[in-house]
């Protein structure tokens, strides 16, 4: 573990300035994260080191269809979120209880060591919550940027601001999961709100490459309305800002049907009328 950057002591409890959670935390108590403790007053990253998944990649697969394709990526995760999305893809990892047997004790250098040793020429934060494992991300793309490897966060955007330009200078690309434009489903089904998403994309779009996934959820998200008011707020930050529009399948606690194929390509065609750069994914 290690001390986390981004907290305010008052007495003994302390306030995570990491996401607009805020978690305020008496002595030994966790973030709803589930990965940062108030040990003795202090703020800890429980999950400092702690890598639950690493794998090579194609940058593809991230998805980044316009960063760097064809190569690739060095990914690692580890245990963590800051949502409770009911219908979480990587749940078994992002919502693991316990870093005994589900994690590996890795550093920074050893990261970028990997790095290197594989040839890859960047490595992906990505599989659970890249900003919850906020000081591990930091650590290792300030070292690997130095190295002349490339950084990518895959991330559901939900970072307050500070935090999120002291690490953007490293950071080369960014694919923000943009989960669904009506802050009452942030609310009630991610346990969090729209506004700081966009503006995370707004902010990283100014300083690196950024690329949006929407995943459309059956009875959640898949009202043409709704997809349309996100596309034209996309189109306004840039029309060239590639879209990807994945389709859903039941998942963790979330049991719809699958999204109709049919709708998913009305939407990309949708899409196309503003958007410079729409993929499907999911549908095959």
């Amino acid at each position: 573990m290690k001390e986390a950057r981004y907290y305010i002591q008052k007495g003994d409890r302390v306030t995570c300035t990491l996401c607009p959670h805020h978690c305020n935390l008496k002595e030994s108590e966790i973030g709803k994260c589930q990965v940062k403790q108030n040990l003795q007053g202090k703020l800890m990253a429980l999950n400092y080191g702690k890598v639950a998944a690493i794998q090579i990649d194609l940058m593809e697969k991230k998805p980044l269809y316009h960063f760097m394709p064809g190569t690739r990526t060095l990914s690692i995760g580890s245990i963590g979120c800051n949502f409770t999305c009911s219908f979480c893809q990587n749940h078994h990892i992002a919502h693991a209880k316990d870093f005994a047997g589900t994690t590996e004790d890795y550093t920074p250098h050893d990261i970028v060591q990997l790095a290197k040793l594989y040839q890859t020429p960047s490595i992906s934060f990505t599989y659970n919550e890249p900003s919850t494992f906020y000081e591990f991300v930091y650590d290792t793309a300030t070292l690997a940027h130095q190295e002349d490897i490339k950084n990518i966060l895959v991330t559901n955007g939900y970072l307050e601001e500070e935090p999120l330009i002291q690490l953007l200078p490293y950071i080369d690309a960014m694919n923000v999961d943009l989960k669904t434009f009506r802050n009452e489903n942030y609310q009630t089904i991610c346990g969090g709100l729209l506004e700081p998403v966009k503006r995370t994309i707004m902010l990283a779009a100014q300083m690196c490459h950024v690329e949006i996934t929407t995943l459309i959820v059956t009875n959640m998200n898949d009202q043409e309305e709704e997809l349309r008011e996100l596309v034209d707020w996309i189109a306004e930050v840039n029309p060239n800002i590639p879209l990807h529009l994945s389709r859903y399948f039941p998942q963790y606690q979330y049991h719809e049907q699958a999204t109709d194929v049919d709708f998913m390509y009305r939407m990309q065609d949708m899409a196309k009328q503003q958007l410079k750069y729409v993929h499907l994914g999911n549908v095959y």
